[in-house]
């Protein structure tokens, strides 16, 4: 039977950054609208950022993509020209603003946060934003998140999209 977790403020935090996405093995599918290089505290207190976390990821042949809708922040952008080219991946489209980590095509975190600290919960109680999630692992939902993502990521949803004229890159063009 499909399990169903509810997550609000820090737990989000714990649950989804500290725990679910670095168990990834296999693959790792995020999808946010914001991207901040959000600090994780690892075990034995030190904190990386998520791109570190990605490379890491990536390191361990888990493979990472993150689908994004703006330009992600100054820190983050710095931080990725040291990445090892390959370690993950990551793709454009300015009208995703789902919220989601498909982890191992097995569980998934699908809530209103996006990847930043005060979406995730990382901030101090009195700085985060009011954010809720579920992580399950219930097969059709899972599914059904993986499929949207790879929608958007192979551009198949590209010829539709009445954004299409506007868009730096269409994610139908060849990368």
């Amino acid at each position: 039977m499909p399990q169903f977790e509810y997550l609000t403020g820090d737990r989000i935090y714990a649950r989804v950054l500290a725990e679910l996405i670095p168990s990834a093995k296999d693959s790792l599918l995020v999808a946010t609208a914001t991207l901040k290089a959000t600090r994780i505290l690892r075990p034995g207190g030190q904190a990386e950022s998520v791109v570190r976390l990605f490379e890491r990821l990536g390191d361990r042949g888990v493979e990472v993509r993150v689908l994004h809708s703006g330009v992600p922040s100054g820190p983050f952008l710095e931080e990725i020209k040291s990445v090892r080219p390959g370690a993950f991946h990551m793709r454009r489209c300015a009208r995703t603003h789902f919220k989601a980590a498909v982890v191992d095509g097995q569980r998934l975190y699908l809530g209103s946060a996006n990847l930043t600290g005060a979406g995730l919960g990382a901030k101090s109680a009195g700085r985060r934003n009011f954010e809720v999630g579920l992580v399950s692992d219930d097969p059709v939902l899972v599914d059904s998140v993986a499929d949207l993502f790879e929608g958007i990521w192979s551009g198949s949803m590209c010829q539709a999209c009445r954004q299409r004229l506007h868009c730096p890159v269409p994610l139908e063009s060849p990368w």
